[in-house]
């Protein structure tokens, strides 16, 4: 197995398993991974994700280049946006409709597919040591897995194109500047800093957090007026269950809410 899959109190972590070859995604880690995030999707005791990388070296370095060199070698056409055709379609990066919360726990580097899993998370928390980058320029690629339409999206305009055609690479105290990771603290605290989120993802009402998730990403390129009358699955789901009694309740009784995710 190339990836690591736990469930522990309502938290799955999901871990890239190479670390001899610094994380690199091949096409059985990527097919690993999709039967994870089905299970995610599938499994209700699931509120939220940490994704990570094994070793101490990086986070993800994106697609392993010697599997690749391998396949064209064979004839094997390369892909070109998204993961249409690939195996572990839908991967994380194109897996639009995932309701749960994504948190990225980031340390060393995160290149090229690395760093596009981490723009596809909701939240990112980064050791001091973290690097990102988009290096597909350099190698006549692309960055084909999000980042040519994310990173613009999460950056301003001429920030992100900086990076984007020139593969430079952007440190932790950048991207937090830039409102790239939520936080970044130094490697020895980055599980403890994790931990803290994930009490707070895991302390709020599970159909609120999907139905907040799913309003924000949904409602980004819609005009604000339409944002208010787009139906929302989930906030059709929240709005109608216990849940959403059961917080008001307990608030007026002065305990901690019970959710059951009815």
């Amino acid at each position: 197995m190339s990836v690591r899959y736990e469930k522990k109190d309502h938290v799955a972590y999901v871990t890239m398993d190479r670390p001899d070859v610094l994380n690199a995604m091949n096409r059985r880690m990527h097919e690993e991974l999709a039967g994870i995030w089905d299970d995610v999707e599938a499994d209700d005791d699931v509120r939220v994700v940490v994704l990570t990388g094994a070793g101490n070296r990086a986070f993800s370095v994106g697609q392993d280049l010697k599997e690749r060199a391998l396949l064209n070698d064979a004839g094997v056409a390369a892909s070109t946006f998204g993961s249409r055709g690939q195996p572990g379609h839908p991967r994380l990066t194109d897996r639009f409709t995932l309701a749960k919360p994504v948190v990225a726990r980031v340390h060393g580097y995160a290149l090229g597919g690395g760093f596009e899993l981490v723009l596809a998370c909701d939240l990112v928390i980064a050791s001091e040591d973290a690097v990102f980058g988009l290096p597909e320029v350099r190698l006549g690629l692309i960055p084909g897995a999000g980042g040519v339409f994310r990173l613009p999206r999460q950056l301003p305009q001429k920030v992100a194109m900086g990076h984007l055609l020139t593969g430079r690479r952007m440190d932790a105290a950048t991207a937090l500047r830039y409102g790239l990771v939520n936080e970044v603290v130094p490697r020895a605290e980055l599980d403890r800093c994790v931990e803290e989120w994930t009490d707070d993802l895991v302390r709020a009402a599970p159909l609120s957090v999907r139905a907040i998730k799913e309003a924000a990403l949904r409602s980004l390129d819609l005009p604000l007026e339409e944002a208010f009358t787009t139906a929302y699955p989930w906030e059709e789901r929240r709005r109608r269950s216990k849940d959403a009694i059961e917080g008001v309740r307990a608030f007026t009784e002065h305990r901690d809410p019970v959710w059951t995710g009815d």
